[in-house]
């Protein structure tokens, strides 16, 4: 039935229609008897994974961005995905950048967006994750909760460390991992972080903080860092450099691009982040990179234009322990994990 359904849904504003979206997934979500249900409808076959120190139940997680505030990820847990990451998540509110700012690439499968971190901030998100009693039911055994986090807007680059500190510190307690993001390209100054030396400075204050954490919850939470598919070869180079330097424990390849080769779309000129098909070769082509660089030693997450197996599967042989999609779940729908599941085994 999705297909008509998405007929009707992308007869909306892409904004409108993916916040319609979320609401049925809460909805979903907040109803035990609907959740039963689709739980058994889109329940795939096991695949575990074992990354970072952390038993994934398969190999397929979301990609941030989906689920930006926390708001729906009951109802997507119920989808079977292996690791759902929320955020991307900012210590204080912001509107993000004016509307409109999210644009479907229909024949390209694509989207395009510059939405600019919008969100209501960490403890809002933080609410949503200890899961309070009432229509929400515990985190369902196996999954793995990771949450992005970026700094706001306003919050100059040379006190980018201070937002991250304390998203590190808020939490840390609540994910069983954090990706750090410093590759939109949707926040202006944003990717400059990804520069060795600013890098190298973030990540070791992260590292510390990291530690402190340790001692305060008994456990060591994942650190990952989210890295740009824009970057030249000497610029990778010097982003492993400092990730492997300072200890981090993996890398999500990629982050949305700024190019658009091979893109025919009217609506190529839009400014912001492109993903979908058009990012898939790219984003693999960084996968193996950085596993050839490191020699397979530093964990990568490999996500751009994922929707099929075949996808997935690439991006695997490339050297990716895990993968995420979410354009792919726009165009494809909810039975899309348990479609990639079944395909894989």
């Amino acid at each position: 039935m999705y297909p008509l359904f998405r007929s009707l849904l992308f007869r909306l504003d892409p904004e409108t229609a993916h916040a319609l979206t979320l609401r049925l997934i809460r909805l979903a979500g907040q109803l035990p008897p609907v959740r039963a249900f689709l739980r058994r409808l889109f329940a795939g076959p096991a695949c575990p994974v074992q990354a970072f120190g952390l038993t994934f139940a398969n190999p397929i997680g979301l990609a941030a961005g989906y689920d930006k505030d926390g708001l729906g990820w009951h109802g997507l847990a119920i989808l079977g995905f292996g690791h759902l990451e929320v955020g991307t998540g900012t210590p204080r509110p912001q509107e993000g950048n004016p509307k409109p700012r999210l644009f479907r690439l229909v024949e390209e499968r694509a989207v395009i967006n510059r939405m600019g971190f919008p969100g209501k901030g960490a403890e809002f998100i933080a609410r949503q994750l200890r899961s309070p009693g009432g229509l929400y039911p515990p985190r369902p055994p196996g999954l793995v909760l990771g949450v992005n986090i970026g700094k706001n807007k306003d919050t100059p680059l040379e006190e980018a460390a201070g937002d991250y500190l304390s998203l590190v510190q808020t939490f840390a307690p609540l994910a069983d991992y954090l990706a750090i993001n410093v590759s939109s390209p949707n926040t202006v100054g944003l990717r400059r972080l990804q520069a060795r030396d600013a890098l190298q400075e973030l990540l070791s204050a992260l590292a510390a903080q990291r530690q402190q954490e340790r001692l305060r919850l008994g456990r060591l939470v994942p650190l990952l860092v989210k890295l740009a598919p824009d970057l030249s070869d000497p610029e990778l180079d010097d982003a492993l450099q400092a990730i492997q330097g300072t200890g981090m424990d993996g890398v999500i390849a990629t982050n949305t691009t700024i190019g658009r080769e091979g893109v025919r779309s009217k609506l190529a000129a839009e400014t912001g982040g492109l993903s979908g098909a058009p990012l898939r070769l790219i984003s693999t082509a960084m996968v193996r990179k950085i596993t050839t660089r490191t020699q397979g030693m530093l964990p990568v997450i490999g996500v751009g234009g994922v929707s099929s197996a075949q996808d997935v599967r690439e991006k695997l042989d490339a050297g990716a322990c895990l993968v995420q999609l979410y354009t792919g779940l726009i165009y494809e729908g909810p039975g899309l994990v348990k479609r990639i599941l079944q395909d894989l085994v």
